[in-house]
């Protein structure tokens, strides 16, 4: 029997504003038919379109509503209602509570409130969510950011994918990425701060996480602007003995298994 291949493909991983050559963070997941926009920074729309088109999008994931996760969710919402994008419902949006409210204050300029669910089918995360979108189960766990923030465990039957969001180091990521066939984690921070200041991953971090873990693969994104790729790369792993990729935009990772 062939197992349809579970792909991540970048759309962008920079923080906290779009680079020249790299948009804020988005991600592609796919498994045959299904297609899975992970988080709407500034600019992935635009790299989304080169894989699939917003009338053929199965759903869309967003971990938290800082605008280097969310904010192409605002442009995708006139693409929806009012170009040439034509589905038979609207698309599902799975994200934090208050998300449909969060986009109408922005798109609302006017006496009436804009019609965000009639382009978004709303879902609201909470902690220990499940959905099933076509040959994919999502299931979000609350993380640690400061504000409600989410991490989601992307199961397909070529393997597992683990997304950090934006976060801490925290026991529910860890326990969520257990086991799992890739650890995508976040790398913001050049140091740890101070204590009760942590609201994102150090390069250690992410090494000690994706070991703790036991994840097989760790992929490095949302490289901090002190940090080079490289170096997170090589700070991540000196703590974790297991293969290390950056999240490179543009680039597409085959994740599990697949094949007859």
């Amino acid at each position: 029997m062939t197992i349809d291949p579970l792909l991540l493909t970048v759309l962008g991983s920079a923080t906290p504003y779009p680079s020249t050559d790299n948009p804020c963070s988005g991600y592609l997941v796919s498994c045959g038919a299904t297609q899975l926009w992970v988080d709407a920074g500034t600019g992935t729309l635009a790299q989304l379109q080169q894989h699939v088109s917003l009338g053929d999008l199965d759903a869309v994931w967003i971990s938290h509503l800082h605008a280097d996760h969310s904010a192409d969710l605002l442009t995708a919402y006139y693409g929806l209602l009012f170009a040439d994008v034509r589905r038979a419902t609207p698309l599902p949006l799975f994200g934090p509570p208050g998300i449909a409210d969060r986009l109408a204050h922005f798109l609302t300029n006017g006496p009436s409130r804009s019609p965000v669910e009639s382009a978004f089918a709303v879902h609201e995360l909470h902690d220990g969510h499940s959905a099933r979108v076509g040959a994919l189960t999502l299931t979000s766990r609350a993380v640690a950011h400061g504000i409600p923030a989410f991490a989601v465990r992307i199961e397909a039957a070529a393997g597992s994918l683990v997304y950090s969001g934006d976060t801490a180091p925290c026991a529910a990521l860890t326990r969520l990425a257990e086991g799992c066939d890739a650890l995508l984690c976040e790398a913001e921070s050049a140091q740890r701060p101070a204590e009760g200041e942590q609201v994102h991953h150090t390069p250690e971090d992410t090494g000690d996480t994706a070991g703790a873990a036991r994840a097989s693969r760790l992929i490095v994104t949302h490289v901090g602007r002190f940090l080079t790729p490289r170096e997170a790369v090589a700070r991540a792993s000196a703590r974790y003995g297991g293969p290390v990729d950056h999240a490179a935009p543009g680039a597409t990772f085959s994740i599990g298994r697949a094949g007859t």
